[in-house]
């Protein structure tokens, strides 16, 4: 597990997912990502959980990563996206 990358799924979500659904973990799975820090309580359809994380792995930067980072923690000071 890194810091930053995809969210990991649960067994019965990866028995769910469509082809292009496990595409989103070739990377390895984080305890942040693009998905948690782009709204993810405003974020219910599953195909944009999946954008959001093809997104990160086709743009991956260390740059990304640290900007992914900064956002976590100022969510977490802010209180936000824990609905």
């Amino acid at each position: 597990m890194s810091l930053v990358g995809t969210r990991p799924p649960t067994v019965d979500e990866w028995e769910q997912y469509e082809l292009h659904h496990r595409s989103r973990m070739s990377t390895k799975p984080g305890i942040t990502g693009m998905w948690q820090v782009s709204g993810r309580s405003d974020i219910t359809d599953f195909e944009e959980v999946v954008r959001l994380d093809t997104e990160y792995i086709e743009n991956w930067t260390i740059g990304l990563d640290i900007k992914i980072l900064m956002k976590t923690v100022l969510a977490v000071v802010k209180h936000e996206g824990s609905v």
